[in-house]
């Protein structure tokens, strides 16, 4: 059998070829049987090509506005070699920002970011980001609460055969959107979280979810709730288990340190304002009622409170996190099976799977020299701020003046905020370059593009950490002529520079994958040799058999084992957190209303990952597009707020405000709460002046709009969520064929 696969999953391939759902997945991925529909997109980077500009010295100044030409790969490695060069001896291996970020590949060898790393610590290193987009708010900040082994994405969760054994009441805030547990970072061969959630409800459990969106509740009631309000909700559930007499007492006591200062705030005795359901319905928009009701059931019922990711994606992020570990600690129910409190469930297929994980080797990268490193979301202010510095998690991160960026398996002009204002820092550095296999905006906002195989134009290995599948996933297709893999580009640049002998490792691509193969074996020996492995095209662990017991979150404190914090206890105040004297991430969880540094404008943003389309990957192929009305990406809101506006439902408007505009069609959905517009992440950013000269982006990319002031000086976190903007009716209705043109010729 020869699979695919992808971050969708596995899927195997047919005559033509085609791609069709694995015969072993309950649930296969509409979206990721359209993978080769980008194979002949116009989109394809199909050559190596240079900017104009920057081929005559300009330094970045048309960066983005600018013509490419194309020129041989010969040429165009010498020319990243030079440039590599150039940079190392004049500016020093720190002013290199590379690494990158992005979902470019689930497979282990042709890893872009791997690769690129491998490459450049061989040259002397560069200036790395650490952390996530999509978690980097918890990552930081839930070490001082919980510590550190609870603070990866996707380990604090119970396993779902213990929910639907023990749990009766889930409480999600931010939503369980089915459409992103389709995704895995390694692949999985059965996307199982919606057969999870009818066999919890067939036990008879329930599911509240609160959000500002119906589709993030896939089942149960949903209540409409103000987006970023969510802390002030958990807080004045914690009022209500304190002044109803039901708070886990004997909990607090043997388990948890700062309590005292916790309870104070919420009973209003530090500020004179108890957060009571009243205070909170004030500023959630939920009634006073259900936050009380709310409350009752997750300390009267075996309850799970449940965190969406997207919840720290915001000003003052840390907030709701340290909010549900006060609230579920107050509740009691940590440490017991199946019940407490979890982060992610349902953001990726393999949260809360009770299987034994596939352990295996990533390809040596070797060891960066260079220390220097920022917060990924905090791009922009590294290039504008050369020589500055800025705070993260407790200390002062100096910043390198950047002159080159290099980039490979990621696309900033997705991922990051306010991109109207990353387009202009973007110009500073000397030279921007770029592997990609389509033209993105990263690519457009390049000096040298280099071609990149797509993944299934290539040989690969892939498996999660989390799940239990690894696939053999041999090319579907070749390649267009002239377009090779990052390894074989960097081990061209790297010929040019005298170390592509040690950057290859004396090993081809078979061998490479042979070499990974052979590190999952000695972690799981019961998995079959590399000839059967590649002839079954798949393996699994435990099949048939059950998985070993899942740990049960927090089962080993109540066991009397400490937690890696300083006290060896949750910290629901801590102290550490307090000597850093931060204004905006106070020592326990504090209701910070994001709304406050905001313009004045009638709607709520809120941008969640789309049902149609990885992040910004697929944008071309079928689902993504026939999403679209008239090439516009579609932005819903209520009914009510729809008739309140001069644009109608299916008309092209303009949503904006200080930061910038979004060109979008209008969709009326009675399931999204009134003054929240809902428009999903990942559409290309398309760029372009109107006929008032202004920024206009054509693509319907939220990060347009969204700011980029981070969570807070502790973890520096991406803050895309909920910005205020405003609609009104497209202003140069020249725009409509001016979209249809960019799309037409695939840029």
């Amino acid at each position: 059998m020869q699979i695919f696969a992808s971050h969708f999953g596995f899927f195997e391939v047919d005559t033509g070829p085609t791609l069709r759902p694995f015969r072993h997945d309950p649930a296969p991925s509409r979206i990721g049987l359209a993978h080769l529909d980008l194979a002949d997109d116009p989109c394809r980077v199909l050559r190596p090509m240079a900017r104009r500009g920057w081929l005559q010295g300009d330094k970045g100044a048309a960066r983005g506005e600018d013509t490419f030409v194309p020129i041989s790969m010969d040429e165009a490695t010498k020319l990243a070699a030079t440039e590599l060069q150039r940079v190392r001896e004049t500016q020093g291996n720190r002013a290199i920002f590379a690494g990158s970020y992005g979902w470019g590949s689930a497979g282990r060898f042709h890893h872009p970011q791997s690769q690129l790393k491998r490459f450049l610590n061989m040259a002397g290193g560069f200036t790395s980001a650490v952390n996530s987009y999509r978690y980097g708010t918890a990552k930081v900040s839930l070490p001082y609460a919980i510590g550190a082994p609870y603070s990866d994405s996707g380990t604090l969760a119970p396993s779902w055969d213990q929910i639907v054994a023990h749990c009766k009441v889930i409480v999600v805030f931010g939503g369980m959107r089915l459409a992103n547990a389709e995704v895995e970072a390694g692949s999985t061969g059965m996307h199982l979280v919606g057969e999870w959630l009818d066999c919890y409800a067939a036990a008879g459990g329930r599911i509240i979810t609160l959000s500002p969106d119906g589709r993030d509740a896939p089942q149960g009631r949903h209540i409409g709730i103000r987006p970023g309000s969510d802390a002030a909700a958990m807080l004045a559930m914690c009022h209500v288990l304190l002044t109803d007499g039901k708070v886990a007492t004997d909990f607090l006591a043997r388990h948890t340190v700062g309590s005292d200062q916790l309870i104070a705030y919420v009973l209003g005795k530090m500020d004179g304002q108890p957060k009571d359901p009243e205070w909170a319905s004030a500023i959630t928009g939920m009634s006073a009622q259900d936050i009380s009701d709310i409350a009752h059931l997750l300390s009267d019922e075996p309850s799970l409170l449940n965190l969406s990711w997207s919840l720290q994606r915001a000003r003052f992020g840390e907030q709701p996190f340290q909010a549900a570990v006060g609230l579920a600690a107050m509740a009691g129910r940590l440490g017991q099976p199946g019940q407490g409190l979890a982060f992610g469930l349902s953001a990726v297929a393999s949260v809360g799977q009770p299987v034994r994980g596939m352990r295996g080797p990533s390809l040596p990268m070797g060891v960066n020299p260079v220390r220097d490193f920022i917060p990924v979301a905090s791009i922009t202010h590294l290039l504008e701020n050369p020589g500055g510095t800025i705070p993260y998690d407790g200390r002062v991160l100096d910043l390198p003046d950047i002159r080159m960026i290099w980039w490979a398996g990621g696309n900033p002009y997705h991922h990051h905020q306010d991109l109207f204002r990353l387009h202009e820092a973007w110009k500073r550095p000397e030279t921007v370059i770029v592997h990609e296999n389509v033209w993105t905006a990263t690519a457009r906002h390049a000096d040298l593009v280099f071609p990149s195989a797509m993944p299934f134009e290539r040989s690969d290995i892939a498996g999660a950490s989390r799940d239990r599948w690894l696939a053999y996933s041999p090319a579907v297709r070749p390649a267009p002529v002239g377009v090779p893999t990052d390894h074989e580009v960097l081990a061209r640049i790297a010929g040019h520079m005298g170390y592509e002998d040690e950057f290859r490792g004396g090993r081809n691509e078979a061998q490479w994958l042979a070499w990974l193969y052979q590190g999952y074996r000695e972690k799981s020996p019961e998995l079959p040799d590399w000839d059967g492995f590649r002839k079954e095209g798949f393996a699994l662990l435990d099949a048939g058999d059950p998985a070993p017991m899942p740990e049960i979150p927090f089962a080993g404190l109540l066991a009397g084992q400490p937690l890696p914090t300083p006290s060896g206890r949750i910290e629901l105040y801590s102290e550490l957190l307090a000597s850093f004297g931060l204004p905006d991430c106070p020592p326990h969880a504090t209701w910070m209303d994001p709304d406050k540094d905001e313009e004045p404008l009638p709607f709520h943003l809120i941008s969640p990952q789309p049902d149609t389309r990885l992040h910004s990957q697929l944008d071309r192929a079928g689902p993504a597009r026939d999403a679209r009305v008239a090439n516009f990406e579609v932005a819903r809101l209520h009914p009510e707020d729809l008739a309140t506006l001069d644009p109608k439902d299916g008309k092209i408007a303009e949503v904006f405000n200080a930061r910038g505009i979004n060109v979008v069609s209008l969709r009326a959905d009675p399931g999204v709460r009134r003054g929240t517009v809902v428009l999903p992440t990942g559409g290309w950013f398309d760029p372009v002046r109107d006929a008032q000269g202004r920024w206009v982006d054509l693509g319907g990319n939220p990060n347009a709009l969204t700011s980029d002031a981070r969570s807070s000086s502790l973890s520096q976190g991406a803050s895309a969520n909920h910005p205020r903007v405003g609609i009104r009716t497209l202003t140069d209705p020249s725009l409509i064929a001016r979209r249809h043109e960019n799309m037409s010729r695939g840029s």
